[in-house]
């Protein structure tokens, strides 16, 4: 256990990962003095700041505004929010340390949130069960044990708008969205990880070459870590490989489920999540000789020695994206190798853990299946996971139906489109709504009832860089409960249907206490490959009303799937751990196996060539 707190930073194995702009966004203070890791989005500068005006108050800590007139002023106000949580999360610290350790208070339940296997849980049990001579000793010991969560940071990657100035002209690429974030994090005194997301961005990349924190420091640390999500080993490689050759060493490769997850969904080609981690397994042991040698080579260029100590050393992997159980989070760890993994969605039920309004827990908490899907709202035109009948979702249509479609676009992260401009603009804004809708040929708004696909398709996009920060706003009485709400949670939630304590929650996941989900809910290979499957119908209609994608990709798409699928079946007969519903997989891949065939041979052109192989899924008893 040693081994794990000094590379997971924590006794737990489990983190809470980043959850829109603001349902995580103060989820450090929340839980970091249990030793839970978790991860604060940095995309809403404008958001962060009020939310750091709000814990002033709450703490009696002096508010120093930073405005927009500001020279950096999103560095700042990134920087500014991080360095107040880090020290009020040293302070919590410090009071538990403090602490008598008796029932009931926090720091008894610290450890009792611990995991079974945990030494430190252990010890703890020895001490509930030691005589009074013996308790001392003990609980000196257990009080040494205490560390605090990791405050990480998240950064979309494609999420790097260039603001413009006040004479209209862009700034300097320095400010950039994304670089100003990470000159925030950089800046700040967090000991966490900078956490980046949605694929290389090689100019953010290169720009961390200007903060030491990532590097090793004379005596060999690295102040600050860098953990990739990645939904696949080669994007692993490529990443890993870039930020190598800037001497920066990779802390942790998070593996998430391309589709079973929340926020936006980064499809991969058809490669399914078993067969990912089991390549992972397969590959990690080569990490220190595909990148230590480049490493090596820029403190060469830089003139300094990379210290022998660190050569062979650990990269960790970990992975999330639609865990449910504790069964399947452990064949996680003793299947595939990993350290960790990630549990998010359910946490929306956590009032204690996450920031979201109770009107919008009470949706989740009785959504079903059908209730989430992946929609075509985010304005980036990347599939988003969505809730029906969200309160963002009503105030959209009210907008079209009071004949003014769109948002006044108050924050301006998402935009992109300069169909019409020549500053690009947000495809959810009234601004593009309107144009867009002219250039249709409509002079009025049509009703959304009766509406053509293509106006539709206008109509759809929600105001999300805006209103998936108001949960956290109205939860802190910061905002008014009228205000409209985007959630984005993944389609694991459905299985969850009321509100949960942090203990039972953690209690569920390391599996010591009842199951919250039931023992029907499809395993997450299922699901994934379900996922998957619908993604491709919706390639296939795609290709049937316009010819994109192309066939070639469509075939290749199917294939890596038919690989997936074939390692599924490979894997029936094994053992499964309690909590995991093998069954479900078994149905999963005989239905979807021959859903993709259908699929296929809905395509034009067709024949044995372009079919190639059929799978045959057999039966197991």
């Amino acid at each position: 256990m040693n081994s794990m707190v000094s590379l997971y930073h924590t006794h737990h194995r489990f983190h809470i990962p980043v959850m829109g702009t603001g349902f995580t966004i103060d989820t450090p203070l929340r839980v970091a003095k249990f030793g839970i890791s978790s991860v604060v989005s940095l995309v809403d500068d404008i958001l962060i700041e009020r939310i750091r005006k709000h814990y002033c108050r709450v703490h009696s800590i002096a508010y120093v505004p930073i405005p927009q007139s500001h020279p950096d002023f999103r560095a700042a106000r990134i920087t500014a929010y991080l360095d107040m949580m880090q020290d009020l999360v040293d302070a919590q610290i410090e009071e538990m340390r403090r602490m008598p350790l008796q029932a009931g208070n926090d720091k008894s339940k610290y450890f009792e949130l611990l995991p079974p296997f945990s030494p430190v849980r252990a010890l703890y049990d020895r001490w509930l069960k030691a005589s009074w001579d013996e308790k001392p000793a003990l609980e000196e010991e257990l009080t040494g044990q205490i560390v605090a969560g990791a405050i990480d940071g998240n950064i979309m990657t494609k999420l790097d708008r260039l603001p413009y100035g006040k004479d209209g002209n862009p700034l300097p690429s320095e400010y950039s969205d994304a670089k100003a974030a990470l000159r925030g994090f950089a800046r700040s005194k967090v000991r966490g990880s900078m956490v980046y997301s949605a694929g290389i961005n090689p100019t953010l990349y290169g720009t961390m070459e200007q903060f030491p924190d990532f590097y090793r420091q004379p005596d060999g640390s690295i102040k600050k870590g860098v953990i990739l999500k990645v939904s696949d080993y080669r994007s692993c490689m490529i990443q890993g490989r870039f930020l190598a050759r800037k001497g920066i060493e990779i802390r942790e490769f998070r593996i998430e489920s391309a589709l079973n997850c929340g926020g936006h969904a980064f499809a991969s080609d058809g490669f399914l999540m078993g067969p990912i981690l089991q390549e992972f397994k397969d590959n990690r042991e080569k990490f220190p000789e595909m990148f230590e040698p480049m490493i090596e080579a820029y403190y060469r260029k830089k003139g300094r020695e990379y210290p022998e100590a660190f050569r062979g050393r650990k990269i960790l992997v970990t992975a999330q994206g639609g865990i449910g159980t504790y069964g399947e989070m452990k064949r996680l760890f003793d299947t595939y190798g990993l350290d960790a993994a990630g549990w998010a969605s359910p946490f929306l039920l956590v009032p204690e853990v996450t920031a979201l309004d109770m009107a919008t827990r009470k949706q989740l908490a009785d959504a079903r299946e059908d209730d989430l899907y992946l929609s075509d709202v985010s304005p980036l035109g990347i599939q988003f996971n969505n809730l029906k009948n969200s309160s963002s979702e009503q105030w959209t249509l009210r907008q079209i139906e009071e004949g003014k479609p769109g948002s006044a676009c108050p924050k301006g992260f998402l935009v992109s489109n300069k169909e019409f401009t020549d500053k690009p603009i947000c495809t959810a804004s009234k601004q593009f709504q309107a144009l867009k809708l002219k250039a249709l040929g409509h002079d009025t708004v049509p009703a959304y009832e009766g509406a053509d696909a293509a106006v539709k398709h206008v109509y759809v996009k929600q105001c999300i860089c805006d209103q998936l920060g108001n949960g956290a706003l109205i939860q802190m009485g910061v905002a008014s409960p009228n205000q409209p709400v985007s959630v984005c949670p993944g389609p694991n939630i459905a299985y969850f249907d009321r509100l949960y304590s942090l203990r039972e929650m953690v209690a569920h996941i390391y599996g010591f206490g009842p199951s919250l989900v039931p023992e029907n809910r499809p395993h997450m290979f299922a699901k994934d490959l379900r996922m998957y499957l619908d993604y491709y119908e919706k390639l296939v209609k795609r290709h049937l009303e316009s010819g994109d994608p192309p066939l070639a990709y469509l075939k290749e798409f199917k294939a890596n799937m038919e690989s997936g699928i074939r390692y599924y079946e490979s894997i029936l007969n094994e053992a499964w751990f309690l909590g995991e519903n093998p069954e479900s997989l078994r149905i999963s891949l005989e239905e979807q196996a021959f859903r993709l065939e259908k699929l296929w041979a809905e395509l034009p052109l067709t024949s044995p060539e372009t079919l190639g192989e059929s799978i045959v899924i057999s039966k197991v008893e």
